[in-house]
């Protein structure tokens, strides 16, 4: 539920308009991404919102200060009557209408339309309850059954200065008409809904009563259906599917070297479209949001008999070549039968926009079929949009500046991440432009170290997956639902592992037992799990390579004193990650091991409790040791540089194997020379 703003009538205009203009933006019923825009008149200027910010998170340097007379005169003015001229004119004259163009900022297209409405704050939103009457058939007769003269009905125009001129012909026969100032609101074709007035608690009470008596006459409905009959695909095969469609579409979709983000959704409204036949998918495009985010038209696929990953390969690739070429551009949107939703993006964000923007055309579509049927963009309504330079422009903006880095444009998967090295490892790893998904057994660390890199790298960049790397059925959902957020993965980073000191002659079996189930068989659960993700992505774009890095040790290279199973389990782990290399380098699957000297900071070595410098102070491996400190001088003495290995050492390691193409079954020792290899 999101909170009613209290608005203070000792605020500026600037104040005023954020609160009003962050309330609507953080409301997904009524805008989503870059959508909708605001504005507020003061005297002889007008705010408006700048072109492809977001009103969520906007502040008063978002607005564009305008000239209103300006704007005003800018409607009646005439314009070349070709549609590219005319846009092109428009723009120039809305960027000379700026009263601050020093700070290079670009009004929305929509600045010369909020300047003719009449009221002191003037909200565009998308409403999905508006847009199932704005996008239904007779959606006029509709709005005119439910309003009267109370609502405005527009009908669709080409967006910037044409819808301008229009709702300013209509707004002047309307008050001629019913002898009122303005109407409660606009309902626009196609677009969605303007709603103006002097105060924001005004605006905030017509939005309401507009939308609740929508709401109350699509509460009469009670078909669960509006698609026609719902099918969903047997639960098995669907995840199946899943796993091989998601990052299979991050290959075939992408045209440079790395791959795209896909997220995947099967929620309800979804499936009631998904497991129809398709008919509503394949009608076009309802509003010009849904161009800009998602394209005009999704890809419809209908999977065939063989569920070999070969064959959903070829079959997907040959759909999205023949979608290509009949709509001039890639898919965005992929709806598959019986399955659900993946959205395409080059990060998450554009991925999960994409995803948000078409599951509310979805609901707005069964809305509209609901109310006698749907009304789609003509062809050269969807046209104009899809060639407009100004969607462009706002997508671009909206998008933001890519991540940078040496791990740009990758997803990564790391296990053993809640804590230490691992979460390390993976803060590293989205700084340096990843996103990193973290999985560990600890639940809610993994959870809150997924959250702590997200607030620090960008929404969306983290995910947490509980699981535990000995279970090849906790590993295989946790495989599952990297996909599901992220397509798949490019790196697999196998961190995981534990420690349990002790002499031969004494340790517990159940120790030693431990130790090698976590280490050295949890590796191979989870190259067992990972590696069909990864040869999809190749199968899908030839010449695409992968990672699999296992965190090894120096205890993998030489034997380490009282010590035994942990090093056995890291020896045997190098025994892997050789024939792990020999057999998937036929996928493009890269596999090496990083074996680093003793990190003496982080929790294994440094924990007060279970620290190995705790240990082995009990198990009295440092002769004439007292306390930890004695343990930790002992072990520094025997490293050549003087210090312990830091995960800045390590990551430089993994970077270099990543890049690296031409290396793979390789133990690459980071130990200041501790250990070296003969």
């Amino acid at each position: 539920m999101i909170q009613r703003p209290t608005f203070r009538s000792d605020a500026g205009i600037g104040e005023t308009l954020v609160q009003l203009s962050r309330y609507f933006g953080a409301n997904p019923e009524f805008v989503l991404a870059g959508g909708g825009n605001t504005s507020a008149k003061e005297g002889g200027r007008i705010l408006v919102k700048a072109s492809g910010r977001e009103l969520a998170g906007i502040n008063e340097d978002g607005f564009v200060s305008m000239d209103r007379a300006a704007l005003e005169a800018l409607v009646e003015r005439e314009m070349p009557s070709d549609a590219k001229r005319r846009e092109e004119a428009f723009k120039e004259a809305i960027l000379a209408a700026r009263v601050e163009p020093q700070k290079n900022q670009r009004p929305s297209v929509e600045c010369a339309l909020h300047a003719i409405v009449d009221g002191r704050y003037v909200v565009h939103g998308h409403s999905t309850y508006a847009n199932m009457i704005t996008c239904a058939m007779n959606g006029e007769s509709l709005a005119r059954e439910l309003f009267g003269d109370e609502v405005l009905w527009a009908p669709y125009v080409d967006p910037g200065w044409v819808l301008a001129k229009t709702i300013a012909s209509m707004l002047r026969e309307h008050s001629a008409r019913t002898g009122k100032k303005q109407p409660a609101a606009v309902l626009m074709q196609n677009h969605g809904l303007i709603v103006s007035a002097d105060t924001p608690d005004e605006v905030l009470a017509r939005t309401d009563a507009v939308v609740e008596k929508i709401k109350r006459r699509m509460a009469g409905f009670r078909d669960p259906s509006p698609f026609g009959r719902v099918t969903r695909m047997d639960e098995g095969r669907r995840r199946v599917l899943i796993d091989v469609i998601a990052p299979a579409l991050r290959a075939l979709l992408s045209r440079d070297e790395g791959l795209k983000v896909v997220t995947f959704d099967d929620s309800e409204t979804i499936t009631a479209l998904a497991g129809s036949e398709g008919e509503a998918a394949r009608g076009g495009p309802l509003t010009p949001d849904q161009i800009a985010y998602c394209r005009a038209f999704p890809l419809w696929y209908e999977p065939g008999g063989d569920d070999a990953p070969k064959a959903i390969v070829e079959g997907l690739k040959r759909a999205v070549e023949t979608h290509e070429a009949d709509t001039g551009f890639a898919p965005v949107v992929v709806l598959v039968k019986g399955v659900g939703l993946f959205a395409c993006g080059d990060d998450f964000a554009g991925a999960d926009t994409a995803q948000a923007v078409y599951t509310d055309a979805i609901r707005v579509m069964a809305g509209a079929q609901r109310l006698g049927g749907v009304r789609y963009l003509e062809a050269r309504e969807r046209e104009f949009i899809e060639g407009w330079e100004v969607e462009n422009y706002r997508r671009q903006v909206a998008a933001g500046a890519r991540a940078a880095g040496r791990a740009a444009g990758k997803v990564a998967l790391v296990t053993g991440a809640a804590q230490g090295f691992g979460y390390e490892i993976a803060r590293d790893l989205a700084r340096e432009g990843a996103h990193v998904v973290l999985v560990d057994i600890n639940a809610a660390g993994v959870e809150g170290a997924a959250k702590s890199i997200a607030a620090e790298c960008g929404a969306g960049r983290a995910a947490a997956i509980g699981a535990d790397v000995t279970d090849g059925d906790s590993v295989s959902n946790a495989v599952h639902e990297a996909v599901r957020r992220y397509g798949g993965f490019d790196l697999f980073i196998s961190n995981a592992g534990v420690l349990r000191a002790g002499s031969v002659r004494e340790q517990p079996t159940e120790e030693f037992d431990f130790v090698t189930s976590v280490n050295y068989k949890g590796y191979f659960v989870c190259v067992k799990h990972a590696a069909p993700v990864m040869a999809v992505q190749r199968l899908a774009k030839p010449g695409y390579t992968s990672d699999i890095i296992q965190i090894n040790s120096k205890s993998g290279l030489e034997g380490s004193n009282r010590n035994a199973a942990y090093a056995g389990s890291k020896f045997g782990g190098i025994g892997l990650t050789q024939s792990f290399a020999l057999e998937l380098i036929e996928d493009g699957i890269k596999v090496n091991a990083i074996c680093p000297g003793n990190f003496f900071d982080g929790p294994l070595w440094s924990g007060p409790e279970n620290g190995l410098f705790a240990q082995y102070l009990r198990s009295g491996k440092v002769p004439g040791a007292r306390t930890v400190d004695d343990v930790r001088r002992a072990y520094e003495a025997k490293v050549p540089m003087g210090r312990g290995c830091t995960t800045s050492d390590v990551m430089k390691a993994v970077y270099y194997l990543v890049e690296q193409q031409y290396e793979t079954g390789q133990a690459l020792p980071v130990t200041g020379g501790q250990v070296m290899l003969s």
